[in-house]
C-alpha cells in the first residue's frame, strides 16, 4: 500500500473570473490552507469539508479582486491569519471594494495581512514548509509558493499554461514579469507542476518548451 504524498490539493475555480483557489493540506495533520480565496466562500468551505481539512491559515499570491476578494471575510469567519502577499500590492488589497463592485465580487473588503512575505521567506501549512518567491511585473508584490519535495508550485498570475500575466495594470512591468518566470521559477526545475490563477496547469518544463512568451527559444 502506497503511503499518501505529504501535500495534496484541489483546485476551486472562484469568482465570474474563474480563478484558481487552491485548497493545499498536510496529510499527516490534515491541516490545510487556501490559496487566493477571492470568493464563493460557502463552496471552498464545503470542499475543506468534505476533504477533512481543517483550515488553519489563508495564502494570497497578490492583491487582485479574483484573488482575494473575499480573503479578509474568510479569515474572519474562520480566525485564521493571512500570509502574503508582499507589500508592494497594498495599494491593490486596498482597492478591494472599489473593484468588487466593478467585477462581480459583492462584499469585497479590503484587509491588512497578519504577515506581509518577502522573497526567501517560508510559510507553513500543518507540517509542509514552502518557499516563497517574489515574482514581480503583473503586479508588484505578486508572490509564489513553492514545495519543493512535491515539486508543485502556486504560481497566481505570472505564468499560465500558454502564457503570462498582463503588464498592463498600475504598476505592472513586462520585464520585470519575464525576469522572475526566469530567474526565480525556471530554476525550480522543468518537472516541477504549477497551478495557474486561470486555466489547466502545467510544468516549467512544458512552457520553457510552448509558451510563446517566455520559451528558451523565443528569449534566445
Amino acid at each position: 500500500m502506497n503511503a499518501k504524498p505529504p501535500l495534496q490539493a484541489v483546485i476551486v475555480p472562484v469568482t465570474p473570473l474563474q480563478q484558481n483557489c487552491t485548497l493545499i493540506w498536510c496529510t499527516k495533520t490534515m491541516r490545510g490552507a487556501f490559496t487566493d480565496p477571492g470568493g464563493d466562500l460557502d463552496r471552498l468551505l464545503q470542499v475543506a469539508a468534505e476533504q477533512g481539512v481543517t483550515v488553519e491559515k489563508l495564502l494570497v499570491t497578490h492583491g487582485h479582486i479574483d484573488h482575494c476578494g473575499l480573503t479578509g471575510v474568510l479569515a474572519q469567519r474562520l480566525g485564521v491569519p493571512i500570509e502574503g502577499p508582499h507589500p508592494d500590492d497594498k495599494f491593490w488589497i486596498d482597492m478591494n471594494p472599489a473593484q468588487g463592485a466593478a467585477y462581480g465580487v459583492p462584499g469585497a473588503t479590503a484587509f491588512t495581512p497578519d504577515r506581509w512575505l518577502h522573497d526567501g521567506d517560508q510559510v507553513t501549512v500543518g507540517e509542509l514548509v514552502l518557499d516563497v518567491y517574489h515574482c514581480p511585473g503583473h503586479t508588484p508584490g505578486h508572490v509564489v509558493f513553492h514545495h519543493a519535495p512535491s515539486k508543485l508550485a502556486i504560481v497566481g498570475d505570472v505564468l499560465f499554461q500558454g502564457s503570462i500575466g498582463r503588464t498592463d495594470f498600475p504598476k505592472g512591468n513586462y520585464n520585470d514579469l519575464v525576469t522572475a518566470i526566469t530567474t526565480k521559477l525556471w530554476p525550480l526545475g522543468n518537472d516541477t507542476a504549477f497551478v495557474p490563477g486561470h486555466g489547466p496547469m502545467s510544468t516549467f518544463g512544458r512552457e520553457r518548451q510552448a509558451n510563446a512568451f517566455v520559451a528558451d527559444r523565443m528569449l534566445g
